[in-house]
């Protein structure tokens, strides 16, 4: 792969893992390599179940390898990211939200998520596949590249062949040392705050770690659980096994079918999750794979992989323990669809440089939110100011990491809107305009007349993604409506200062007809109207000109939008347009 950027600074988490990782893939590779070239390929691995949507917290399992992975390449090593997908796991439950998804499907579960049909009208061969598919579609628009393992795939196919046979033989060692935490009370999970029953579920996770250890059954402890002949589900309980011949017998618990195969030759069936992570582990020789709050508590499949991968010659991997990934605006979000939001719902209404750099400035262990209401607007804001600082060389070095680490990756940077405008302008515009192109092009070009907009697509995918977040974020009662008609009965009943204050901005439109000059405007009427120069600074003026001008605003915003709020006035007035702006104040 070629190296097309450097790498980061070395005050950030990505850095501080990467150093950790490359040190302990030298100690694990055979013999000291003598350059780059002949150093060995560096494993970092990530798990997915596509039991449902893939949501943001997810994203998490995802982000925090890939950012490592990218910043060991950046260095010049080779790096394997890895994908497991977990669709051999089995339907647990039928989710809520999911369309043309009832109760009647609950006779899935216990199956194989690849052998569950996709919900109606998917154009995909089952359920995992389904799901599977909006997230490696957003994941290349994350700019992440993986290598993806379909454990239905590996199993079924007998790749695992060898280590199951292992476990089985080294079934009483294996449950030696979950025995060691059976009988211990579970921790109990650390709750965080969460907005409503959708976060929660977010919280939840795919719910893996609370799967069986494969302790349960009359004839001893086995590692493996196969799925029926009979109904094809995983309810099943092994009554025997021969370690010379690998015959094995099991009966079914859902529907009475008995059979008794020979483990070495048969490929319906699977380790128990806390057998086959660290399996896996072993197998792959990860180095690098990060863990959910569920994976990590005392006596979890993490702490207690880190002894059973021993069993297959392997070595736990570095495994930082991820927090809770939030929304903002959720509640609104959830109440018409269900669920929660995935990657692909968050980059309908934001750039993936944004959506990276949430998750690169903060450290694993550190939770946060990603907003789909009015924050969005600020974290814009934000974003747009540490592009300027690392532009002009301002920004701290922590800063430019996670700004370097969003924009791009070691083999290319993500594609920009050439035109970055600001996204609460772009919102506004959109809201305003209601989809008419042609209009919110003149309103843009207006924005900064000495460097006119020529093209929407100068101003894309930033304009799409806010025109969207309008269209699906903003409840209709707080969309933008301009009025048709003056309010002549408002009108009529202004008091000498208010008309004052209207003559002011009407007589300055023309001479401040862009978004900075009507900014200016808009504030300076006020200071004119207490007897300060339009310039003043806050620091030169009294408390009482905030209370004019949040007053001042008030009065416009009734006049052009019927509200005492709105878009911001000067994107506003760009938009209603001179002649329309005269005709609804009054001129």
């Amino acid at each position: 792969m070629p190296i097309v950027a450097q790498s980061t600074e070395t005050t950030d988490w990505v850095s501080r893992f990467a150093d950790e990782v490359i040190e302990e893939s030298e100690r694990r590779g055979p013999g000291k390599a003598t350059s780059l070239a002949t150093a060995p390929v560096v494993v970092v691995a990530s798990g997915l179940s596509p039991s449902g949507p893939i949501h943001l917290g997810n994203l998490r399992e995802v982000m925090t390898p890939h950012l490592v992975a990218d910043e060991i390449r950046r260095r010049g090593y080779q790096v394997r990211h890895l994908i497991s997908w977990d669709d051999y796991d089995r339907y647990r439950k039928v989710p809520a939200g999911i369309a043309g998804v009832d109760e009647s499907w609950a006779e899935h579960i216990g199956k194989p998520l690849t052998s569950v049909p996709a919900p109606k009208g998917s154009s995909y061969p089952n359920w995992a596949e389904h799901f599977k598919a909006a997230m490696v579609e957003s994941l290349a628009e994350l700019g992440v590249e993986f290598d993806g393992i379909s454990q239905t795939a590996q199993y079924t196919s007998g790749v695992y062949r060898e280590q199951i046979l292992h476990a089985m033989k080294h079934r009483g060692d294996i449950d030696a040392i979950l025995a060691q935490y059976r009988t211990k009370p579970k921790a109990k999970k650390q709750q965080q705050k969460a907005v409503d029953e959708a976060e929660l579920e977010a919280e939840e996770g795919s719910g893996a770690a609370a799967e069986d250890d494969g302790s349960a059954g009359g004839g001893g402890y086995f590692p493996y659980k196969p799925y029926c002949g009979g109904c094809g589900k995983d309810l099943t309980t092994v009554t025997s096994y021969d370690d010379d011949t690998t015959e094995l017998s099991y009966v079914c618990k859902e529907c009475g079918f008995t059979e008794t195969v020979r483990l070495s030759e048969f490929n319906r069936g699977k380790l128990v999750w806390k057998v086959d992570w660290p399996m896996r582990w072993a197998y792959e020789g990860v180095i690098f794979e990060p863990s959910g709050v569920d994976h990590s508590s005392p006596g979890s499949s993490f702490q207690v992989g880190g002894q059973i991968v021993g069993i297959f010659g392997g070595t736990q991997p570095i495994g930082p323990m991820y927090a809770f990934v939030g929304i903002s605006g959720m509640a609104k979000m959830s109440s018409s669809r269900g669920g929660v939001p995935t990657p692909g719902d968050a980059l309908k209404i934001m750039e993936p440089q944004l959506l990276r750099w949430l998750y690169a400035r903060r450290r694993p262990n550190q939770s946060f939110k990603i907003a789909f209401d009015q924050e969005i607007q600020r974290l814009y804001d934000e974003w747009d100011k540490l592009a300027a600082k690392v532009a002009d060389g301002s920004a701290l070095p922590g800063d430019v990491a996670a700004y370097t680490r969003a924009v791009g990756t070691a083999a290319a940077e993500l594609p920009r809107t050439p035109r970055p405008l600001p996204y609460r302008t772009l919102a506004s515009v959109a809201d305003i305009t209601a989809g008419h192109e042609d209009q919110a092009l003149r309103i843009l070009s207006e924005l900064d007349p000495e460097r006119p907009l020529s093209s929407l697509a100068e101003a894309r995918p930033r304009y799409d993604k806010a025109e969207a977040w309008i269209n699906t974020h903003v409840p209709a009662d707080q969309r933008t409506i301009v009025r048709e008609e003056p309010d002549a009965e408002l009108l009529k009943s202004l008091d000498e200062a208010s008309q004052r204050s209207l003559r002011l901005l009407l007589d300055g439109l023309a001479e401040h007809w862009s978004l900075d000059g009507l900014t200016h405007l808009v504030y300076g009427v006020p200071k004119v109207q207490a007897g300060f120069s339009a310039d003043a600074t806050p620091k030169e003026l009294p408390p009482e000109i905030k209370t004019a001008q949040r007053t001042f605003f008030a009065l416009l915003y009734q006049l052009l939008v019927g509200r005492d709020t709105g878009p911001r006035l000067p994107t506003l007035l760009l938009a209603v347009g001179q002649e329309r702006v005269r005709a609804l104040l009054g001129q």
